[in-house]
């Protein structure tokens, strides 16, 4: 009497994915050294701990001024300013920049003490003495005397600030992305040796069938021999999809052998993939090992080719290195119908656990989000990022940060390539984009709006988010422009907009000064009456308009204006890019006070001067509210209390 097991009830091939669904392939997260990390895929948050760069940088040739100094200026009346030396890229500045003078700078140098803004020399005149009666120079040897200006400039102009890049304290990348050479270039910049990543699924291997012989062996083909075509195949599909592939020998048709050697892979390995001896002769008897070392949860598949299919759990015996069970599929013997079961069931596992992307092709079709103008005549290599639409082609929207903002390549996805006679994108307009890499997926949030220690926590539950901390102003602009899914305030907001709310917290927010507040700073008349060196945020930010909108309390309880204020605070007008920044420029003794968070002192271990308190809202888009990274995010928003309760000076 044949012992045959016969296909009845073939299982649908949802039941299969879900069968597989059920089974943990994810190994334990591990630390490689930078330049292994290329493919790999974050474990956790990375946030910066220093300023990119670290330090203010002019970002262009020219010369650096106080820019008090050059108000006025112009081409019929331009100021002179004497010149008192050079400060060139890599070398620190031996001039400090005083009123009425100037240093020569080139692009990418430190900005010299005193000075603030760099006028381009494009918009300069060198002026030696004994000069013309019209101004110009005369052909005299040496270097000018003075430099005539023939623009003014403001606090900030062509420097870029310490931070402007990546700000410490800012969200860098978050846990699921995928590093490819643009990460890797943002995580240099950090100076980051290892990442922590998520671990490769490792794949045992394991074909059966007496008739395999290995390439490379002598075949004979009198006796039906073949080359083991599966083994090699397999392993390089599970390489590919991110795993790292382990063969083992080959079990033949022996029970005993297929016993030790599933074994044996199972106490090796996360995932075990054997291949033939999975249909329904007498002689294919793998599934009964399944069913007597583990759990056979599926035999059959109703999909063609690949029938003989089974899914389960083989336990590990009591002297492997880790207890309980490996995942296990088995695969049929017919390689074709091998590689379809493994690439449309087993590779989409392996890539989840490995937290790779599914493939995607390196060009896109998508949709302009809103309309671009260029006019400059050249070819425009624009750099995008690219928004998941349900049902339609993805939006792009053009990302600039500046050739020199490494942060540019990861917010973007590809390049648009605009013709030079292109003279507008209109919004809606298709354009193809060339993706950075095949493996590119874009965003399934987009958000814009106020950075904040608590957001970037709360958007870890949230998968392949993208965040642009423009500030709150911004942030409801282009929230009414139609664009991103969220934008988040912080403090009061001027505008209407419209949108659902989905929640948020609120922030206490003060002045930010050294540990011991040695100067005794009580508020901000300390600021106005004394002599202390102040750092702000730029106007879009949430945390500048509750400043100003306290100094404006402050003159109109002294009956002064407004202006007179915040012109007598040293430092107003020149403002840094994210919500840590005033405390680090407090901190390394550039400043003696910073608007800030009680958060970001306690963490820098600063004194904190407190005013009050933000409420910080999280305000979505009305034509996304249900998809689904919109969603986890409000799921994420309601249940932040641990969050919360982790972070000083927050709460609801």
């Amino acid at each position: 009497m044949s012992d045959r097991k016969e296909f009845r009830d073939l299982a649908e091939p949802a039941a299969a994915r879900e069968a597989i669904a059920s089974l943990d392939l994810a190994p334990e997260p591990e630390s490689v050294p930078l330049e292994d990390a290329r493919g790999r895929v974050l474990a956790e948050r990375i946030d910066a701990d220093l300023d990119v760069p670290g330090f203010d940088r002019a970002s262009m040739d020219g010369y650096a001024v106080r820019a008090r100094d050059t108000f006025g200026a112009d081409e019929a009346d331009p100021v002179e300013l004497d010149l008192i030396g050079a400060v060139h890229a890599g070398s620190e500045p031996d001039v400090t920049v005083e009123s009425e003078t100037c240093a020569e700078i080139s692009t990418g140098a430190v900005m010299p003490p005193g000075a603030d803004a760099v006028v381009m020399v494009e918009r300069t005149d060198e002026v030696r003495d004994g000069a013309d009666g019209d101004g110009g120079d005369v052909d005299e040897a040496g270097d000018p005397d003075r430099i005539a200006f023939r623009t003014s400039v403001a606090p900030g102009d062509h420097v870029m600030v310490a931070g402007a890049d990546v700000a410490a304290g800012a969200r860098a990348l978050g846990p699921g992305t995928r590093l490819t050479p643009r990460e890797i270039g943002l995580l240099s910049a950090l100076g980051r040796e290892a990442v922590p990543v998520r671990g490769k699924p490792t794949v045992g291997i394991v074909s059966t069938g007496d008739e395999l012989v290995r390439p490379g062996e002598e075949l004979d083909s009198a006796r039906g021999q073949i080359y083991d075509v599966n083994s090699t195949t397999i392993a390089a599909g599970v390489e590919e999809a991110g795993g790292e592939a382990k063969l083992y020998p080959h079990a033949g048709d022996d029970y005993a052998e297929m016993e030790r050697l599933l074994t044996r892979a199972a106490d090796e390995c996360d995932l075990v993939l054997s291949s033939g001896s999975t249909s329904a002769s007498a002689v294919d008897v793998i599934y009964r090992v399944i069913e007597e070392r583990g759990d056979l949860l599926l035999h059959g598949v109703a999909v063609k080719p690949g029938k003989p299919m089974l899914i389960g759990r083989l336990d590990r015996s009591p002297e492997a290195e880790r207890a309980g069970e490996s995942a296990y599929v088995g695969l049929p013997g017919y390689p074709v119908s091998a590689l379809t079961i493994f690439r449309t069931f087993v590779a989409p596992a392996v890539r989840e656990a490995a937290g790779q992307p599914e493939p995607a092709t390196a060009t896109v079709t998508a949709r302009m989000a809103a309309g671009e103008r260029y006019g400059e005549g050249r070819l425009r290599l624009m750099p995008v990022g690219l928004l998941e639409r349900p049902d339609a082609a993805p939006l792009a929207y053009p990302v600039d940060k500046g050739s020199g903002a490494t942060t540019s390549l990861v917010e973007a996805d590809g390049v648009v390539a605009v013709d030079p006679d292109t003279d507008y994108l209109g919004e809606g307009e298709a354009v193809e984009v060339q993706l950075f890499s095949p493996d590119v997926r874009p965003p399934t949030l987009l958000g814009v709006g106020e950075d904040d220690p608590a957001l970037n926590r709360l958007l870890d539950e949230v998968d392949r988010p993208r965040y642009l901390p423009v500030g709150s102003r911004e942030g409801l602009r282009r929230l009414r422009d139609g664009l991103p899914d969220i934008a988040v305030t912080a403090g009061p907001v001027e505008r209407e907009v419209d949108a659902v709310d989905l929640g948020g917290w609120t922030r206490e927010w003060g002045l930010v000064v050294p540990a011991g507040n040695p100067d005794g700073v009580a508020g901000l008349a300390d600021l106005v009456d004394r002599d202390l060196r102040f750092v702000n945020r730029t106007t879009d930010s949430g945390l500048r308009t509750s400043l100003a909108n306290e100094l404006a309390a402050l003159a109109e309880d002294r009956g002064v204006e407004r202006r007179e204020v915040t012109e007598a605070v040293d430092g107003f007008d020149f403002a840094v890019r994210a919500y840590e920044s005033p405390a680090r420029k407090v901190s390394a003794g550039d400043a003696d006070a910073g608007v800030g968070l009680r958060a970001t002192a306690e963490k820098l271990g600063l004194g904190f001067v407190p005013l009050g308190e933000q409420d910080v809202r999280v305000h979505a888009n009305p034509d996304r509210v249900g998809e689904s990274g919109l969603e986890a995010l409000r799921d994420a928003v309601e249940n932040a209390d641990a969050v919360l309760d982790d972070l000083p000076g927050f709460g609801r």
